[in-house]
């Protein structure tokens, strides 16, 4: 019986196949396409841009003693709304945390803070330790 061989590329996976002059010449077809396209949008934007600018110009110079100030007004208003949600979702995720911690689901970053509260703990109980010594040996030598 003839032994069935699977094909090349299974045999050495990490060898690079070489690839038919045809389909190299589809994807380098395809490659100048999309260039190409991608470049006439660019110099299309470009040309709108310029002749938008030269178009709004005498308009913003004459307007510009009303809406500077406004510029300004929105661009504070803008920033203050982003930036009240910006906190708004940092206390929601860290009320999400809490939350998680106290129902015991262990959210991330649970075991530093319970090393950091045991680290803290420890030195308590040892200043309260040496507090308790100090005033002992304090009392102790007014007593003597």
């Amino acid at each position: 019986m003839a032994e069935i061989q699977p094909p090349h590329h299974i045999l050495h996976p990490h060898q690079p196949q070489p690839q038919q002059p045809s389909y190299q010449a589809v994807k380098a077809a395809t490659a100048a396409t999309a260039g190409g396209s991608l470049l006439v949008l660019s110099g299309l934007t470009l040309v709108g841009t310029v002749i938008a600018l030269t178009v709004a110009t005498p308009l913003l110079v004459i307007f510009s003693p009303v809406l500077v100030p406004a510029a300004i007004a929105v661009f504070f208003l803008v920033l203050g709304f982003l930036a009240s949600g910006g906190f708004g979702v940092a206390a929601v995720t860290v009320l999400s945390w809490i939350f998680r911690y106290v129902t015991g689901r262990h959210p991330p970053g649970a075991d530093h803070l319970d090393s950091a509260r045991m680290k803290l703990a420890s030195k308590a109980r040892e200043m309260k330790d040496r507090a308790e010594q100090f005033g002992q040996q304090h009392t102790g030598q007014q007593g003597t």
